[in-house]
């Protein structure tokens, strides 16, 4: 038996077939239009984009491994979190899908807050511009026309799973992240949803990641080559999922993600908010589990950043910082190209280059960047210590742990050794083919979700670490400096 996990991001689609070990057996990928930005600050995208993608992912392990895929009994989803795909009653899209990053509803999220002054308490969460309900009491302020017809809102996997499936649900982690969820029950809040105007009729049926959310519908079995009942998993949203899919399911255990965003993940045994500093407090993909994150909405996105307007590909960025690295840098980076949420919860703050000089070159400007999103980690991680949350153990994930430089800073300014999986890019796919395996056999958690073979472990770099706590304090002390020369 095998099973599949597809990963949907707003890049695009990845889909892993793993055994009844967990071994992967193949995978493919295909890219999304990318997400368009109608104004600054904005950032939305057609969510027939992510289906297109998943579809394309699938058919190519088709042409790949046909006998794994026919095999299938159990398909997991993972998705990029909080984005807004509105529905009419027929199912059709409204609208594009609002994303994750998108900071239009700040205006808004301060409206939630004073016309329901336990939201904080209910929801274990600020409002925030990024989570789902504030996009659509914007909607509902400025596209009256669009929420009039709203009949269920999904988040980006649940739409995915709609078409997969025909059914409108929802795992817990996902829904967490909607600001509509009392997280500490892990159930819909009638009290929340109707800050919005909306009510349970609107949401989709929750379950848990690793419980049974429907079957693949028969034409896309057949489409496959898959044979027999596929049943589909609650799945994860994309955090969790990594989460699943490194075996950090356990308290204290985490990760660090250096993806598009940045997270700082940590598995908690109770719901443990923390709004203060901005902290994310959400139910995990497992019952009866909880986890917090610090979330960076620019990380690898900061060196793309960079990339575009040096005309140089990030890979050659980070070899070229690595190659002339020395300790800190002169130059001081602050990440926040969308915006940030935590420790800041802040969606009008903007980036920042500091302490140029003539010496300034594209290497030292990458290393800066990179530097910069080490300290948003450390923000994060402060933040956590000071809710009294102690982190055991961190792998990482995501694209950016590829740079052996960046994965030393984050180490080093952590003062946390950082254990880098064999295959770090999977995490959230392969979370989600764990999840998928759950379901379609009623496996265990704890017996699935082992973490995997380690490649190498990066240790701190002691003889930085006082300079890089210098660098950190001065970091710290640019965010309130710029923003009161901004205002």
């Amino acid at each position: 038996m095998t099973y599949l996990g597809i990963d949907i991001g707003t890049s695009g689609v990845k889909a892993l077939l793993i055994d009844e070990h967990g071994r992967a057996l193949g995978e493919a990928s295909a890219a999304a239009v990318e997400p368009v930005r109608p104004h600054p600050g904005w950032s939305e995208q057609n969510p027939a984009d992510w289906w297109n993608a998943t579809l394309a992912a699938v058919d190519k392990l088709k042409q790949s491994h046909p006998s794994e895929l026919a095999s299938v009994r159990g398909i997991g989803l993972s998705g990029h979190m909080h984005g807004a795909t509105l529905l009419g009653k027929n199912d059709e899209v409204l609208r594009p899908a609002i994303l994750w990053n998108d900071g239009r509803s700040a205006a808004e999220c301060k409206e939630m807050e004073a016309a329901l002054p336990s939201l904080r308490q209910l929801a274990g969460n600020i409002a925030m511009p990024g989570f789902t309900a504030p996009k659509i009491a914007w909607v509902r302020k400025h596209e009256p026309q669009v929420y009039e017809k709203i009949a269920k809102v999904l988040l980006p996997k649940a739409y995915v799973r709609l078409l997969l499936a025909g059914e409108h649900v929802e795992d817990m982690s996902d829904a967490a992240g909607t600001l509509w969820l009392d997280v500490g029950k892990r159930d819909w809040s009638d009290e929340l949803l109707a800050v919005t105007g909306l009510d349970r009729s609107h949401m989709p049926r929750l379950v848990e990641g690793s419980a049974v959310s429907g079957n693949l519908k028969r034409d896309l079995a057949q489409r496959w080559g898959m044979d027999g009942l596929v049943v589909i998993a609650g799945g994860a949203g994309d955090n969790a999922a990594s989460a699943c899919g490194i075996g950090a399911i356990r308290p204290g255990e985490g990760f660090v993600s250096l993806g598009t965003s940045g997270v700082l993940f940590v598995s908690n045994e109770r719901f443990s908010p923390n709004t203060e500093g901005a902290v994310h407090a959400f139910c995990h993909a497992i019952p009866d589990t909880w986890h917090q994150m610090g979330v960076i909405l620019s990380a690898t996105d900061s060196l793309n950043w960079l990339s575009r307007i040096t005309g140089q590909k990030q890979a050659e960025l980070s070899g070229a910082a690595e190659a002339q690295f020395k300790g800190p840098g002169e130059e001081l980076f602050l990440p926040y190209l969308s915006g940030e949420r935590t420790p800041h919860n802040n969606a009008g703050a903007r980036g920042s280059f500091v302490g140029l000089s003539h010496s300034s070159d594209t290497a030292r400007l990458a290393q800066a960047v990179m530097e910069g999103v080490t300290f948003a980690f450390r923000d994060s991680q402060r933040v956590l210590h000071d809710a009294g949350t102690k982190i055991d153990r961190l792998l990482a994930v995501g694209g950016g742990s590829k740079s052996a430089l960046w994965l030393k800073m984050i180490a080093t300014n952590l003062d946390m050794e950082i254990a880098l999986p064999e295959d770090g890019d999977f995490g959230g796919a392969l979370g989600a083919a764990r999840l998928g395996l759950c379901a379609a056999e009623g496996a265990s958690p704890a017996t699935v979700m082992t973490m995997p073979p380690i490649r190498t472990v990066i240790a701190p770099d002691k003889s930085l670490s006082a300079a890089y706590s210098d660098q950190y304090a001065r970091y710290r002390a640019l965010y309130p400096a710029i923003e009161e020369a901004r205002s």
